[in-house]
């Protein structure tokens, strides 16, 4: 799956994303959600007040990097509901979305993706981070 680093979590995302998973570990998302929970399961969990502002946490805007393209790409990571990949809205159940999670500005991740290729990212920088604009109702 993913490299062993340590991804940072708050306590409310961490919370909130185990019920999404064990929503979506029967259905037709199992494969996503059960790489959902091995992300959460590696995760330094913090509380809100105290997450890096350089952390990409749940509804956090984004730039990250391919690495072997050099293409830069501004998402946000929500939740499957709000997902709307047109907008840049990435669900954290699609494999873009769970790799991002946790990581700090300059980590990178090599990622699975559908159909055996893996994908490198690296997180350039966190525009908008809730926690960080106090947003903590998000």
């Amino acid at each position: 799956m993913s490299q062993q680093r340590r991804i940072i979590l708050t306590e409310t995302d961490l919370e909130r994303l185990q019920r999404l998973v064990e929503q979506h570990s029967g259905g037709h998302n199992a494969g996503l959600a059960e790489m959902l929970e091995q992300e959460l399961d590696r995760a330094q969990v913090t509380l809100s007040q105290d997450v890096p502002p350089s952390v990409v946490t749940m509804n956090s805007v984004v730039i990250y990097g391919d690495e072997e393209t050099g293409v830069h790409r501004k998402v946000t990571l929500c939740y499957p509901w709000d997902a709307r990949s047109d907008e840049g809205r990435i669900s954290v159940l699609a494999p873009i979305g769970s790799a991002l999670l946790g990581l700090s500005v300059g980590q990178s991740i090599a990622w699975p993706l559908p159909g055996g290729r893996t994908k490198t990212l690296r997180v350039i920088s966190v525009l908008y981070q809730p926690e960080a604009a106090g947003d903590l109702h998000l």
